[in-house]
């Protein structure tokens, strides 16, 4: 039997919209300047917010926020690295939305990478990657033969793709001068 839809929610999905655009402007400044800035902060108060979310509505997927709010709650729980139980917690709940066709599955190869990297276990998509500039790595992946299968089953791109992608993002930048 599939559970009945929860309606959709228009404040959730306004809140995890500022959620999100307050994520990404921190790892923004990261990025530029190499200080963390507020990132921690950010990521403890998006943390315990979506938890409580998560608690009364169960996984925010795509029929209670939308799209793009289905997008920032990801993105939100990813990001939640000082909460492993809680992003442990949700893979079992973004699995079951992914069944139920209320989450993207590429949203839980992504999470399920971060778990089981968080976990110090090999990842099963490669989306994870560690250090910085010309040193960036895909962490350990599990049965790397067998990589790009899984992730096109995901709806992800070839890992070489991937790759390149990540490497042109996080290619060493000039730092912003600090006063």
């Amino acid at each position: 039997m599939i559970p009945a839809r929860r309606p959709y929610a228009p404040e959730i999905a306004v809140d995890l919209r500022h959620r999100a655009e307050a994520d990404q402007r921190a790892r923004q400044y990261l990025l530029r300047t190499g200080e963390a800035g507020d990132l921690f902060q950010v990521d403890a108060e998006n943390s315990a917010w979506l938890k409580a979310v998560v608690a009364e509505h169960g996984w925010p997927g795509i029929t209670l926020v939308g799209e793009q709010g289905a997008d920032d709650a990801w993105l939100i729980v990813q990001h939640a690295d000082r909460e492993p139980a809680f992003q442990r917690d949700v893979l079992a709940l973004l699995e079951a939305a992914v069944d139920d066709g209320d989450a993207s599955p590429r949203h839980l190869a992504y999470l399920t990478d971060r778990v089981l990297v968080n976990s110090g276990k090999p990842q099963l998509y490669g989306t994870q990657y560690a250090g910085e500039g010309e040193n960036l790595r895909p962490q350990p992946v599990r049965d790397a033969d067998h990589l790009d299968q899984r992730r096109a089953a995901m709806g992800l791109e070839p890992a070489a793709s991937y790759d390149q992608r990540m490497r042109a993002t996080y290619a060493p930048t000039e730092k912003e001068p600090t006063a």
